[in-house]
C-alpha cells in the first residue's frame, strides 16, 4: 500500500534532513575532515542520505557551509532573526553608551562562543583564492556589518552618536567584533571567553564615548 503524507508531514521531513545534513557538515568541518576534507559525497554518506538529497535540501558546498555557520551563529534552528531577538534587542534598546557597551558585548561573546570553532577552522589560512572561502567571507562580513550599523542606531537616537560620525563608529565596531580578534585573543593567545567581553565593554565603551565627545576618534589624514 502506498503512503501518503501531508503537506505538513513533507515539511518536516524536509527540515529534519536538512537539519541531519546541516548537522553532519559541522562534524564534518568541525573533526578531522575539515575545510578541505568536507566533499558532498562524502557529507551525504556522513547523513545517510543521497548526494543528489544534499544538493536539493541544501545545496553546493558554499551553501552547506553557510548553512553551518548560520545555525551555529543562532544557536538554533528558530527562523526569528538574530535582530529580533531579546539579546539583541538589549544592545538597540541600550540608552546610553556603557549600557551598549556591556550589551553587545555580552552579546558578542554568546555569538563568538558558538561560531569561533568553525571560523578557526574555514579561516585557518585565509580564503586563498578559494571562490566559495571568499565569497564566504565577503557574505559574513557584510552581514556583520549591517549588524553592526543596526546596533548603533538606538545611540544615534538617543543623541550620544553624532550623525556626521556614524559611519565612522560603524568602521570602529565592525573591526572590534570582527572575528579575527576574538581568534586572536580567545584561541590563540588563551584568553577566555570572560576576559574577551570584558576586554571588548572596555574598547567599545572607550571609542564610542571619543565619537560622541567634542573630540573626533578618527586618526588625521
Amino acid at each position: 500500500m502506498a503512503r501518503h503524507y501531508s503537506a505538513p508531514q513533507r515539511a518536516e521531513q524536509a527540515r529534519a534532513t536538512r537539519a541531519r545534513i546541516v548537522g553532519a557538515a559541522r562534524d564534518l568541518l568541525l573533526g578531522g575532515s575539515g575545510y578541505a576534507g568536507m566533499t558532498i559525497t562524502g557529507l551525504a554518506e556522513a547523513a545517510g542520505v543521497s548526494p543528489q538529497t544534499v544538493y536539493n535540501s541544501v545545496g553546493g558546498k558554499a551553501e552547506v557551509i553557510k548553512a553551518a555557520y548560520d545555525t551555529m551563529l543562532a544557536g538554533d534552528e528558530d527562523t526569528v532573526p538574530m535582530s529580533q531577538r531579546p539579546e539583541f534587542r538589549r544592545v538597540t534598546e541600550a540608552t546610553d553608551v556603557p549600557s551598549y557597551a556591556a550589551a553587545y558585548a555580552a552579546w558578542v561573546r554568546v555569538i563568538s562562543d558558538r561560531v569561533g570553532p568553525l571560523l578557526g577552522v574555514l579561516l585557518a589560512h585565509g580564503p586563498g583564492g578559494d571562490p566559495v572561502l571568499e565569497n564566504f567571507v565577503a557574505t559574513i562580513d557584510g552581514e556583520r556589518r549591517q549588524g553592526n550599523t543596526n546596533s548603533l542606531r538606538g545611540l544615534s537616537g538617543h543623541g550620544h552618536l553624532p550623525p556626521r560620525r556614524f559611519d565612522a563608529a560603524v568602521d570602529a565596531v565592525w573591526t572590534l567584533t570582527a572575528p579575527e580578534v576574538y581568534d586572536r585573543l580567545v584561541r590563540r593567545s588563551g584568553w577566555t571567553s570572560a576576559a574577551y567581553e570584558r576586554w571588548l565593554t572596555t574598547q567599545l565603551a572607550a571609542t564610542l564615548s571619543a565619537f560622541g565627545s567634542s573630540g573626533d576618534a578618527r586618526p588625521a589624514g
